[in-house]
């Protein structure tokens, strides 16, 4: 099942321009804000889900602290 939620123009095209090439838009949002919290998830996936996620997770927080870093350094 899918949801529309509206957004600003402005701030569709932030999540655009961060959006990666093999990402869908529901994958950016989750990667910027950095959620769902496990808490939040907890008991509704599957061992093998959980563990799927846990995987990525692991492997993208170090590049995504990377690419918030550098936004970070654009604004000052």
């Amino acid at each position: 099942m899918s949801k529309s939620v509206r957004i600003s123009e402005e701030f569709h095209e932030f999540v655009t321009a961060h959006k990666h090439e093999d990402e869908t838009m529901e994958e950016t949002l989750r990667r910027l804000i950095g959620g769902p919290r496990p808490e939040d998830v907890a008991g509704i996936l599957s061992s093998e889900t959980a563990t799927a996620m846990r995987d990525r997770l692991e492997g993208a927080h170090e590049t995504d602290a990377e690419a918030k870093h550098e936004l970070w350094e654009r604004f000052e």
